[in-house]
């Protein structure tokens, strides 16, 4: 339902010190990401100057414009992951990547180009935000998900992303923890006593639970906190893969489709107004090209989701079919299955995602700096012992771990005295 390329799982700080590439097997193609067009494609390869390569006479701007923060991605994930409200613990980084989002995230985003491929490369990466094009909180998280894209890559987890929740079930378990299913909490009651008591729920769902016992101003931050636009899910059961009209894309994990930048950002546009645009950004992901588990001898598996306004209940299925037909003749003939989810069914199967809202909030500027409220430390609530470690705080949306682990951070100081990190990496 949720992730399944992970541009994080080798930078998140998180996950660096979790040690996961040490613990869960990862498939990591050259190739990251791409991006058909209607007369060629943008490829978004590991090696940085080889996708340069590929976006002619834009392909030195290209690279001028990202060589510095792939160069850095590991200080571009600990600048991004944690709250804005703070000093940058890579300040020449941040002023990098800075630059480049003013640029990236106003209308002077064609600046520097001259062509189609290079700037929808960078709009396809960039509309995982689900916000209006350009934006500036779209194009800082886009540029720092294709600064990963030409370091470390974009892997696959073989078995897909359950493998992730397993490595960190099992180390759990390994330290003595328990994990209880199937139990509903819609009141603080519902829980033990303890002395930290960490909710990975949304500001609304806190405001249910833990109401009475928060101070009015509190309450009144937490109902100012927005919800964004949303996704809808369309699966498909394959009898072989994608025909891609061009055969370097079945090469990628991950591609982005929705044509030109303008054709993408007049899409956005349109689900922002609420309105389902014809022809839709479409994110895709194509695992079992990467690992065999994924699908049954000789079949194949096509993971997809398209934008949509919050609270829809249109079925995406035909628009989503027609987006990739486009860019793959013969694609209809290839399906066997299709698995089809509206905004609100995604809201059914996860309570974090509000009107099918993915990002658990809108990640807008303004709501990267008070997620879910304008503090260092958003996640410590007015309650001693509770703390909130969901999407819907910084770092924000993403699999990558931080805003869980920056609220244990949190708590380990304010609540037992222990002011260094401890040491999660595996034991051989």
């Amino acid at each position: 339902m949720s992730s399944a390329v992970h541009p994080l799982a080798l930078e998140s700080p998180f996950f660096r010190a979790f040690g996961l590439q040490r613990r869960v097997e990862f498939v990591n193609p050259e190739l990251s990401f791409a991006h058909p067009l209607d007369d060629g494609s943008a490829l978004a390869y590991r090696d940085l100057d080889r996708t340069a390569d590929g976006l002619g006479r834009d392909g030195r701007a290209y690279r001028s414009l990202m060589r510095t923060l792939s160069r850095r991605a590991p200080a571009v994930a600990e600048t991004t992951g944690g709250p804005l409200l703070r000093m940058p613990p890579h300040p020449l980084t941040a002023a990098a990547l800075a630059l480049r989002t003013l640029e990236q995230g106003t209308p002077l985003w064609n600046a520097r180009f001259r062509d189609e491929a290079a700037p929808a490369l960078l709009t396809g990466v960039s509309a995982h935000a689900i916000l209006p094009l350009p934006s500036l909180a779209a194009a800082g998280a886009g540029l720092a998900l294709a600064a990963y894209a030409h370091a470390q890559g974009w892997p696959i987890p073989v078995g897909g992303s359950q493998a992730i929740i397993d490595a960190l079930v099992d180390d759990l378990a390994a330290h003595g923890g328990q994990l209880a299913l199937n139990h509903h909490v819609s009141d603080l009651r519902d829980l033990p006593s303890a002395r930290v008591r960490l909710l990975d729920v949304t500001p609304r769902a806190l405001l249910t639970m833990a109401g009475p016992l928060l101070p009015d101003h509190y309450r009144r931050a937490l109902g100012r906190f927005r919800y964004g636009n949303a996704a809808a899910k369309v699966d498909f059961a394959l009898s072989e893969p994608v025909p891609w009209r061009d055969p370097a894309l079945r090469g990628a994990p991950t591609l982005h489709l929705g044509g030109s930048r303008e054709e993408i950002a007049a899409g956005e546009r349109e689900v922002s107004r609420g309105t389902h645009p014809a022809s839709p950004y479409v994110l895709v992901s194509q695992p079992s090209l990467f690992d065999s588990t994924r699908a049954p001898a000789g079949a194949h598996t096509l993971w997809t989701y398209t934008h949509v306004p919050a609270g829809s209940t249109e079925d995406r299925a035909d628009a989503v079919t027609a987006q990739i037909e486009r860019f793959a003749p013969g694609f209809r003939d290839t399906i066997l299955a299709v698995s089809s989810r509206t905004a609100v069914d995604l809201e059914r199967h996860n309570p974090n995602y509000p009107g099918g809202d993915i990002a658990a909030g809108a990640p807008d500027l303004v709501q990267l700096l008070r997620r879910p409220v304008l503090r260092a430390t958003p996640w410590r609530t007015p309650v001693p012992g509770l703390y909130l470690c969901s999407a819907s705080t910084a770092p924000g949306p993403g699999v990558h771990g931080l805003a869980g682990w920056r609220a244990a951070l949190c708590a380990l100081r304010d609540r037992f005295g222990i002011d260094e990190a401890p040491d999660l990496s595996p034991v051989d």
